[in-house]
């Protein structure tokens, strides 16, 4: 699939898959950032992506984010709509700093990963009724019915 990128700063390489089986490819800080604690930024990851038709870019947490920094996504995952790409159209990746101390992110970083996600738009066919059996509320197939969520 070709896509339509643009990079901020020519001085940080463009967005890679880092093996052949990677899914994702990895987004990098495009300046050095210090999250406080409890905090929640914005890091530019200096790209704009032009997001084909029939995709979204879906935006997650490095898997080793969480452990190694004491950052997460707020939001669990970013989802990049295909008319985000104008030209001050930067992918930015919050992150929440879950710690108890200060963290810096370091310009070129990587810092999040992105995947398309092919998809398609629904059209409503609106009823009076559904009909079928209800399953219940979260958790009814794993054993939790009835628990409480506290």
């Amino acid at each position: 699939m070709q896509v339509t990128i643009k990079r901020i700063d020519k001085t940080l390489p463009l967005p890679r898959h880092e093996t052949a089986g990677a899914v994702a490819f990895d987004l990098a800080a495009r300046e050095t950032v210090t999250v406080a604690p409890d905090a929640i930024v914005l890091v530019p990851a200096n790209v704009i992506v032009c997001t084909p038709p029939g995709y979204m870019l879906m935006i997650a947490a490095r898997s080793s984010l969480a452990r190694k920094k004491n950052l997460i996504l707020p939001n669990s995952v970013g989802i990049i709509d295909q008319d985000y790409c104008g030209p001050d159209d930067e992918l930015l990746i919050q992150l929440w700093n879950i710690g108890k101390t200060p963290v810096v992110i370091d310009r070129g970083e990587r810092i999040g990963q992105a995947l398309f996600v092919k998809i398609e738009r629904a059209e409503w066919n609106e009823v009076e009724t559904i009909e079928g059996a209800s399953r219940g509320s979260f958790g009814t197939t794993g054993g939790y019915a009835g628990s409480s969520p506290n």
